[in-house]
């Protein structure tokens, strides 16, 4: 059976269904229940699941998590909602001192299945702190797994299996494309669905290789799409884990063109990007016709609303970045 859902809609399926399958799974946030959330992907799941299971917290997310930690202790599966990304920084503390730790420390006697739900990046022109890329900070963090979903279907199956996950899943959702739609395959299984940790070579080139996750998968396809109008062949991957990174796909793909380019919406310093190219230089050196090329955010806080369209990475940079492969 085949759906046509927009990205937020489809994550909110996921949940619905991942309830209806383990009566342990409940949500936290603020305004997810009653409100349904502010972009309504939690839409009518605590009139059907009730007040115990879909749970309006305080404006509090060190709270937040600190109480899903206790509830993961004795058997939930709890699933925090960030309301915005720029608002978990006064969780970080639970997240990567207690969340990330506790399965470690605990020699596996204590697992925490907890998933934490952050909407993710810019260009819905929002005010400070609404609209930034946090993805490094607990993709560098030991103990958490970090993912990024970038469509309809991978927003419905990744959040079962986060949820499904014996360990803490810091999941990020693209917030300027819950609006897209995009088919979705429901009568599958987390069996058959693509695997969480595995990224996804979503159209083949000979070229060039371009490296996206989350909002910037959409620029990376456009990209392509335009850069066979000049007879270029671009092979896009989607990213998808960011901890653990799943290079396979991306060694086989830069031995084949030769030359690669990584796109993402947060900073470029000490971003993930750097771990990628470093790890492509470190294995494929022998495959590089070129230097492995970044397009990023700047390496400055996120800007006013009616500067963002200026600081996201566009598809004139990536064809930019695409071309300066090319004239080593």
């Amino acid at each position: 059976m085949t759906d046509t859902l927009r990205i937020g809609q489809a994550v909110g399926a996921g949940l619905r269904r991942a309830m209806e399958d383990d009566p342990k799974v409940l949500l936290m946030g603020e305004d997810v229940g009653k409100l349904g959330g502010v972009f309504r992907v939690t839409d009518g799941l605590q009139k059907d699941f009730g007040e115990d299971r879909v749970i309006d917290t305080p404006l509090a997310e060190s709270g937040i998590l600190g109480t899903a930690i206790g509830l993961a202790i004795r058997g939930w599966r709890p699933v925090c909602e960030i309301q915005f990304n720029g608002f978990v920084y006064p969780a970080f503390d639970q997240i990567v001192c207690q969340l990330a730790k506790m399965h470690y420390r605990s020699q596996g006697t204590v697992p925490l299945p907890i998933v934490v739900r952050i909407p993710c990046g810019g260009g819905i022109g929002a005010v400070e702190h609404h609209s930034e890329s946090p993805e490094a900070y607990f993709a560098h963090t030991a103990g958490l797994k970090v993912v990024s979903c970038s469509d309809s279907n991978d927003a419905y199956w990744m959040i079962q299996q986060a949820i499904a996950s014996q360990d803490p899943v810091i999941f990020f959702e693209p917030l300027r494309r819950y609006q897209e739609k995009g088919e979705v395959d429901t009568s599958g299984s987390l069996d058959t669905a693509h695997p969480l940790l595995a990224s996804k070579v979503e159209r083949e080139g000979t070229d060039a290789t371009v490296v996206a996750w989350g909002s910037m998968t959409k620029v990376a396809h456009d990209a392509a799409t335009a850069a066979a109008e000049d007879g270029r062949s671009l092979e896009v991957i989607n990213l998808r884990t960011l901890s653990p990174l799943d290079m396979g796909p991306v060694y086989e793909s830069v031995k084949k063109t030769g030359r690669m380019v990584v796109v993402h919406e947060a900073p470029s310093n000490v971003g993930i990007g750097a771990e990628i190219a470093a790890r492509v230089t470190q294995d494929c050196f022998y495959s590089l016709e070129s230097p492995v090329l970044r397009v990023t955010g700047y390496d400055t806080p996120y800007p006013a609303a009616r500067l963002e369209e200026d600081y996201l990475p566009d598809l004139d940079r990536v064809l930019d970045a695409v071309d300066r492969t090319f004239g080593y």
